[in-house]
């Protein structure tokens, strides 16, 4: 059987490196997706349908080392992974299985592994820190040490002059406040193995002491997410409970912080589910439908796309699930899901290595025809007696098709009459050019049959003369060609795109794309 999946998932990369070289990187464009309603506001005759992604056949892709290893009792991918130099970068939590140590944070530590193609992981010998009476493990440095962490993510932050700030690095650490309370922890990198504190301090039993924080004491657990946007960086979590708002349970909150290394001590909510709106009461905070350690997230440049967790909650641990959810952002600040309480990824089922409850990594890589997005797992139903746990997933969508609009078929409107035939199309907010662009589709079911009409429009939605297209062909990356020079658009423009032909039902829009 294992020869099988290994064979199955070599086949499954060899058809995805078939086409990659003939994409350009998404990252670069202004992305206009079929979920968007800030970026997409009018619309006629078209429905949403959100995509649930496949696992790999792979999965795990990264797992647990052999025993006396860093990662021996977990891999746990609260972590990161980045795209650079045609090699893949990942960072995750190493949990050891040195149950003589009583020091509980001490054995928490950052780790690393790299690939060069995205599926398939090494741990390379770093030879940074000790461990087990030798420095042969993939551990990387960090400054103060030992500081346990649980939860990480990674930002290359390219824009930065300061060579020794390359990479930035936000860690769920703790610190003790009568108990162990969760907070951040903010480091900076050179190459990404070895990490700096913003500030200079020293550890006790692996943990901050409180005066050493740089946000407020309260207990807090990021990193779900680190990004920046608008020229502010944001860590990502959850809890943070002396907010304005009372809600039940755990909510998405962010940090700021325009230098990374002063931040400021108030904190926004990012996100919360319709349930928690109702306070349950004291005594319940593990009850209800919750969000689970904040939103991971890709920053698609005019967009953030985030994977959150959904709690399902219930009055003891063993009965606690995690799924995750799918949300996005066109401000940074507040995040909404396309579509209503709808699990974009189910946990695994009992028996399986993601059984119970998934971990949402800041993992997203368009690679060939597909999107992984990775994820990581954890089952809250044995939080107490903590089994092995962990490694690293692949979730698989179509290249950048995470939703698509569609004609709507229902046929019948309100008292039960048949709809007449209507055209299908929507309209764009308005979008910033300031010089010559390049489109591009992303769409399937397109033929002699069905086919997209793209038009831009002025700001006030007057058709430009010379920019129209009609698009039959399917594919990820369409280009869409004008009769009209592109460097003659003004400042603004709106997009049209009509669904037309007999046969416009079989179309499916993802994204549209302006170089």
């Amino acid at each position: 059987m294992k020869a099988w999946l290994t064979l199955l998932a070599g086949a499954w990369m060899l058809a995805s490196c078939a086409s990659a070289a003939e994409y350009f990187d998404e990252n670069a464009a202004t992305t206009v997706f079929a979920f968007d309603d800030v970026t997409i506001p009018h619309s006629q005759n078209l429905r949403l349908e959100m995509r649930q992604p496949t696992r790999h056949p792979a999965n795990p892709v990264l797992q647990r080392g052999k025993p006396g290893t860093p990662d021996a009792r977990g891999v746990q991918f609260y972590g990161s992974i980045i795209r650079e130099s045609g090699k893949f970068r990942l960072w995750y939590v190493a949990f050891d299985d040195d149950v003589a140590n009583k020091v509980a944070s001490a054995r928490w530590r950052p780790a690393y592994a790299e690939s060069t193609d995205g599926l398939h992981w090494t741990k390379p010998d770093l030879g940074l820190v000790e461990f087990g009476g030798n420095k042969h493990n993939n551990l990387i440095l960090t400054d103060p040490a030992p500081l346990g962490f649980v939860n990480l993510k990674v930002l290359a932050d390219a824009d930065d002059p300061d060579p020794q700030r390359r990479y930035k690095i936000t860690g769920h650490v703790y610190f003790r406040h009568h108990t162990r309370l969760g907070t951040l922890a903010p480091f900076t990198s050179a190459d990404g193995l070895h990490w700096q504190l913003v500030k200079e301090v020293k550890t006790k039993n692996a943990e901050l002491l409180e005066k050493d924080l740089v946000i407020p004491a309260v207990h807090f657990e990021p990193s779900g997410g680190l990004y920046k946007w608008d020229g502010m960086y944001y860590a990502c979590g959850q809890n943070a409970m002396n907010a304005t708002q009372p809600y039940q349970g755990r909510v998405t909150r962010m940090y700021h912080s325009s230098d990374f290394v002063n931040w400021s001590p108030t904190q926004s909510v990012g996100f919360v589910r319709l349930p928690q709106h109702t306070p349950l009461g004291p005594g319940r905070s593990l009850e209800g439908e919750q969000t689970h350690e904040g939103i991971s997230v890709w920053n698609r440049r005019n967009i953030l796309l985030g994977v959150v967790g959904l709690w399902h909650g219930a009055k003891e641990w063993q009965d606690i699930t995690v799924d995750l959810g799918f949300v996005v952002s066109n401000d940074g600040l507040r995040f909404r899901e396309p579509a209503h309480e709808w699990t974009f990824l189910k946990r695994g089922d009992d028996g399986q290595w993601d059984q119970g409850g998934l971990l949402q990594g800041q993992g997203f890589e368009n690679i060939g025809d597909e999107t992984f997005i990775y994820y990581g797992a954890w089952d809250p139903r044995h939080w107490k007696d903590a089994p092995p746990r962990g490694g690293v997933g692949i979730a698989v969508l179509p290249r950048d098709r995470f939703g698509d609009l569609v004609v709507e078929t229902l046929g019948k409107g309100p008292g039960n009459y048949q709809v007449p035939e209507i055209t299908s199309e929507f309209i764009t907010a308005t979008i910033p050019v300031k010089q010559a662009q390049q489109f591009f589709l992303n769409a399937a079911g397109l033929g002699p049959d069905a086919a997209l009409k793209i038009e831009l429009l002025t700001a006030n939605e007057t058709p430009l003369p010379g920019y129209s297209a009609i698009i039959r062909q399917s594919g990820f990356q369409t280009p869409i060609a004008w009769k009209k020079d592109a460097g003659d658009l003004p400042e603004r423009i709106r997009i049209r795109v009509t669904f037309e032909g007999k046969r416009n039902t079989d179309i499916r829009f993802s994204a549209l794309y302006i170089r």
